[in-house]
């Protein structure tokens, strides 16, 4: 599993928005493999912002 699978699986996991940092630390991954796998999540929209700094899957 790529950073960015485990990233949205972790996101769909939770159940509620979360932080990039929330990401982390519950996916066990570095912020910064956090970030850039958020940043090509959010490049093809398979995550979508609720309300600043918060993350969860696109219905």
């Amino acid at each position: 599993m790529d950073a960015s699978e485990k990233v949205l699986e972790t996101i769909r996991t939770a159940g509620e928005p979360l932080s990039a940092g929330k990401i982390a630390e519950l996916s066990g991954l570095d912020r910064k493999t956090v970030d850039k796998a958020m940043h090509e999540l959010k490049k093809t929209e398979r995550i979508v912002s609720p309300k600043r700094c918060y993350w969860e899957p696109k219905a």
